[in-house]
């Protein structure tokens, strides 16, 4: 009963990290059903994304430091989404007046969602880093996988060499995390996984529900192809980077703790 317990005080954390992912897939599923006056589908997704940060905020459900993070990452979505789209890996075939090169503004938010997802879970789940690695390290790590999202267009893809690095990196790293004032860990490299296992899910409900289009999804929907997958994972590791990073340099993480308190 106790583990029981400590499994559904987890779980109510981690719904209430996906508050924003939620609103999303929501909004998604709102706007395939109902048709909404005035504007396009695609405009509608933008405002009610708007409205849902500027809610979060306003509420404190979010802090000010949050709101930057999430902004940044908004914007490294949306520079993936435009080069993508140009290349022809996915498309967004429907109208909207707030579209850059194909792309809708909202897009951006779906980055983003994972970022405040992140953010949420790290402060009320107390997360903490065991022996992360050198700040040089994980900067030119995450800098490298993101790029590779460019170059494997024109140059050789090397996810998997940057997957097996990953592993190599943080193979003596951890993340401990608090639910019900006791302290469990888990290795880094699983949370990669378990995250971007649980994305690639949202991902085949986002497309779906017509978020966005890939090419084998012109004529009628079908799953999402398990090697997409792999993108979401190294997508993840980013991410994760990204927020950890920006925490070390606000003093907000700690390189250790003590082994009996962890389970």
């Amino acid at each position: 009963m106790r583990a029981l317990k400590q499994l559904v005080r987890f779980g109510w954390e981690q719904a209430l990290s996906c508050l924003f992912p939620v609103v999303i897939f929501s909004s998604l599923a709102l706007t395939q059903v109902v048709s909404l006056p005035f504007l396009p589908r695609y405009d509608w997704l933008l405002i009610i994304c708007l409205l849902m940060q500027w809610w979060m905020v306003r509420s404190g459900l979010e802090t000010r430091d949050e709101l930057m993070v999430i902004t940044l990452f908004h914007f490294i979505g949306l520079s993936l989404e435009l080069f993508k789209v140009h290349m022809g890996s996915w498309s967004y075939p429907e109208e909207g007046y707030f579209k850059i090169f194909g792309v809708p503004l909202y897009s951006g938010f779906m980055y983003a969602s994972v970022a405040s997802y992140l953010c949420q879970a790290w402060r009320r789940l107390k997360v903490e880093l065991v022996k992360w690695p050198p700040f040089l390290v994980v900067v030119a790590l995450a800098s490298a996988i993101y790029l590779n999202f460019f170059t494997h267009h024109f140059l050789i893809d090397v996810r998997w060499w940057l997957s097996g690095l990953v592993i190599i990196v943080f193979w003596q790293s951890w993340v401990t995390y608090e639910v019900g004032g006791i302290r469990y860990r888990m290795p880094i490299a699983l949370s990669f996984v378990l995250i971007g296992f649980f994305i690639w899910i949202a991902e085949n409900i986002a497309t779906f529900f017509g978020a966005w289009e890939y090419p084998n999804q012109t004529d009628t929907w079908s799953l999402v192809h398990l090697g997409k997958l792999s993108s979401w994972l190294l997508l993840v590791i980013v991410s994760f980077l990204i927020v950890a990073t920006l925490k070390q340099v606000k003093g907000k993480s700690s390189t250790g703790v003590e082994t009996s308190q962890i389970h």
